[in-house]
């Protein structure tokens, strides 16, 4: 009967588990003095090696001729346990027996001694699906167990435990194995196996398993069963990857807003039926690494990758300001999260996502405003957009706004003359600037005129260089509407509280034209304008 690679060659030894050195010589050590602990506690992501340690140490406890702290595995107790026969060896997956019954019989076993090995040793697996009463049960019996039991508890979550069962075991946490340990033992199973293994393809599937050594030889072993030598293309077409300059190039197309490009590679993606959410989570994880780029003055510290593939993803990152990057990754784990649901159109998750990506004005989050800023800022200091400046300063260059007039000329609210009238100025030699607090003018307009208020809002107001005010409505009943009732009365008193000094009728100008639409990014830009 076959037996699957992680099975077949799952280590014997502590000598053969990898990348958990900080926990192999201490459990050798304790092997080697005969110091063992009455509980263990073996924590961290799958497929590290916590089962396997687990199985070792129930070997080593009991072997009968311990070699440098690991079991002999030719003694009658470690061919016992090797081949399941041993009773005094117990596995209980916690994940289907997790109720308070279970630990009952546990508790009332241990009272017995072994029948035919040193040490009854109960390995637990994912004990963290024990249920509260499981817990308490299990709570005295592991503080204080027979001499001869030892308690072997694994899991992967766990803030899922309570800090009693905690503090009564010796912990140790299983790190991620390293990509270059995961293709060192790739390499080792592949010559073994008889099996061509390209290295690229061994890097590639050491990344596929993300730090999971069970995970890298599934892996394997699903590529070799294409019968023929282990390519990057055979795990491109056999696990449904995307390569990485595959993944460059929808960048490449996300920095140049080609769409063409993004729509042929997502109908690329699904006619070769690999899954889209497996591409996508090849697209964070490069948005990762460019992220890092961008923010570390070492990413190769923290990059598990090539010179060249460094090389590729500085210049990639090259392309996006930071706040870009960060927006995109929002919706990119958005767009994750969205795919995961039941009934999920993957495909049109995907391509929304992606037209997203390529333009922030579709985007109404912080995220999409940080980035709208941080593209402007880039212009700014390249003189691509000239900066507003207070009219009060000298000798400094003011951003000029024209705003054509549709239909009538700037026109004075007052009718009454007034003394000493100042001279109007040309249209096309005023200097305006945008008001920033009309909103609060207008909020305070509306508790005392409401309909005045409600034409107000849609207006648009400019200081000038005199000191006056020019609004701009879309049409004249507007404007009209705006002003009855003592509605120029209350927007000149709100005028005059907000800008703190009194605004005469004269200075108080009127336009009609087109009004154009403002959104959140302006006021931002005029507010970074201000000293």
């Amino acid at each position: 009967m076959h037996q699957a690679f992680y099975r077949k060659w799952r280590p014997q030894t502590f000598d053969d588990v990898y990348g958990q050195e900080h926990i192999t010589s201490v459990l050798r050590y304790e092997a080697e003095h005969g110091a063992f602990s009455h509980a263990y506690l073996f924590c961290g992501s799958r497929g590290t090696g916590k089962t396997t340690c687990a199985k070792i140490l129930a070997k080593v406890v009991n072997c009968e001729h311990p070699v440098n702290g690991n079991p002999c595995g030719v003694c009658e107790a470690c061919r016992a346990i090797d081949s399941g026969a041993a009773t005094d060896v117990l596995e209980m997956d916690a994940a289907s027996n997790n109720g308070v019954d279970n630990i009952r019989d546990i508790r009332d076993e241990v009272a017995y001694a072994p029948s035919a090995l040193k040490y009854r040793v109960y390995i637990i697996d994912e004990v963290h699906m024990l249920s509260t009463s499981a817990f308490n049960a299990l709570l005295k019996t592991l503080e204080e167990p027979p001499e001869h039991v030892v308690f072997i508890l694994a899991t992967t979550e766990l803030q899922k435990l309570p800090a009693t069962i905690i503090s009564r075991c010796q912990r140790f946490d299983f790190r991620r194995i390293s990509t270059e340990n995961l293709m060192k033992r790739l390499r080792y199973i592949a010559e073994q196996e008889h099996l061509e293994l390209d290295e690229e393809a061994a890097r590639m599937l050491a990344r596929l398993a993300q730090g999971g050594m069970r995970d890298a030889i599934s892996l394997l072993e699903l590529c070799a069963g294409t019968n023929r030598p282990i390519t990057p293309e055979i795990v491109n077409e056999t696990v449904g990857v995307t390569g990485r300059d595959a993944m460059f190039r929808t960048v490449d197309a996300i920095a140049n807003s080609d769409y063409e490009t993004l729509f042929g590679q997502i109908e690329e993606i699904v006619r070769s039926s690999k899954d889209i959410a497996v591409f996508w989570q090849d697209l964070i994880g490069i948005y990762r690494d460019m992220l890092v780029v961008k923010t570390t003055a070492n990413a190769a510290n923290y990059l598990d990758l090539t010179d060249h593939e460094i090389g590729q993803i500085t210049e990639a990152a090259a392309r996006f300001r930071k706040e870009t990057l960060l927006y995109h990754c929002k919706l990119l784990e958005d767009a994750l999260f969205s795919m995961q649901k039941a009934n999920a159109v993957k495909r049109i998750v995907a391509e929304l996502t992606l037209v997203r990506m390529c333009d922030e004005t579709l985007g109404s989050t912080q995220e999409a405003l940080l980035s709208r800023v941080a593209k402007l800022e880039d212009r700014v200091s390249m003189s691509e957009v000239p900066r507003v400046r207070r009219v009060s300063e000298p000798n400094e260059m003011q951003q000029t706004i024209s705003i054509p007039a549709k239909t009538v000329a700037a026109e004075s609210v007052a009718e009454a003359p007034r003394q000493a009238p100042r001279e109007p100025i040309p249209q096309e030699k005023r200097i305006l600037r945008p008001m920033r607090q009309w909103m609060e003018v207008v909020e305070r307009v509306t508790v005392k005129n409401a309909m005045a208020a409600a034409f107000l809002k849609n207006a648009q107001a400019y200081t000038t260089e005199n000191g006056g005010v020019l609004l701009r409505f879309g049409n004249e009943f507007s404007r009209d509407m705006a002003f009855r009732n003592g509605g120029k009365d209350d927007l000149r008193g709100a005028v005059s509280t907000i800008l703190r000094r009194d605004l005469p009728d004269e200075l108080l100008q009127t336009e009609i034209g087109t009004v154009s639409e403002r959104d959140a990014l302006d006021e931002i830009i005029e507010a970074a304008d201000e000293p």
